[in-house]
């Protein structure tokens, strides 16, 4: 559905939940852009919120994937309507961005997260491999279709690492895809809680990508070559395999994103020699 459709429908559909899950909504939260998302209150007084998707790909499983960590790292799945795209989540208390904190520090809650978050996962979830055939059979073209709004060499490197990755991953876990300082709240039931998941099913090293980019959690090349290195290190990560599904992802969701500049580059950075030590190889 195009995004325009989409907005039209809303409205309606936030008529449908609320009478469905008997809900009293607030205003939105501003944050939100790919879903509406509103404060709600159910029928017993108990705080929830209620989000509406704007239904795609990447969102497909989120249900699916609440339900699969049971609330253990992630807000819980409270109710699910396939047909309205409508979830009813637990809301977090006080709610404030990880983001917010010292870097290192919120750094150090993604690395306790992380391994919470990475259960075994198949069907229903999207293959990592699968995903990245999609970006690389469209990356050229999106890329042109955009202005071409880096240089070719990043095209070139991330189609580089979309060719040899996939056949050659570890174990596979439920992966969040976006676990960006931002898409972690505090919490009264735990600490920290993901939200807005966009699950596929990969190897770990994959997990690091959204990490490393996170501008968020401290800018320049040092700042993401130790994201990177911390990562690797604490949780037992390929860094070669991280970096490179940092510089595919990266490249892949650039060509049309808001943060494309200081996002594509993160990948600069990461293309660069190490000046230290030798690479690990990409295959395992």
């Amino acid at each position: 559905m195009e995004g325009g459709a989409w907005l039209d429908t809303l409205p309606r559909l936030v008529q449908a939940c609320t009478a469905v899950w008997d809900l009293r909504v607030g205003e939105p939260y501003a944050t939100s852009s790919v879903s509406l998302a509103l404060p709600a209150g159910r029928a017993d007084g108990s705080p929830a919120v209620l989000k509406i998707q704007l239904p795609d790909r990447e969102s497909e499983h989120e249900a699916d994937a609440l339900a699969r960590w049971g609330g253990e790292g992630a807000v819980r799945l409270l109710e699910c309507d396939p047909e309205l795209h409508a979830l009813l989540l637990e809301r977090c208390d006080p709610g404030t961005p990880l983001s917010g904190e010292e870097p290192e520090r919120a750094l150090d809650v993604l690395v306790g997260l992380l391994p919470r978050l990475w259960v075994p996962a198949g069907a229903p979830f999207r293959p990592l491999a699968q995903e990245a055939a999609w970006w690389a059979d469209g990356l050229t073209g999106r890329w042109e279709r955009a202005g071409r709004p880096f240089e070719r060499r990043l095209v070139d490197a991330a189609l580089d690492m979309l060719l040899v990755l996939p056949d050659s991953q570890g174990e596979q876990v439920l992966l969040h895809q976006d676990l960006h300082a931002d898409n972690v709240l505090r919490a009264a039931r735990q600490p920290w809680l993901a939200i807005d998941p966009k699950p596929l099913a990969g190897e770990r090293e994959f997990g690091a990508a959204a990490i490393v980019r996170s501008f968020e959690l401290g800018p320049g090349r040092l700042a993401v070559l130790r994201r990177l290195d911390r990562l690797a290190a604490e949780l037992g990560l390929d860094r070669e395999r991280a970096r490179g599904w940092t510089i595919a992802q990266t490249v892949a969701w650039s060509c049309d994103s808001d943060d494309a500049a200081q996002h594509v580059e993160t990948v600069r950075w990461l293309l660069e020699p190490r000046r230290v030590g030798s690479r690990p190889a990409l295959h395992r």
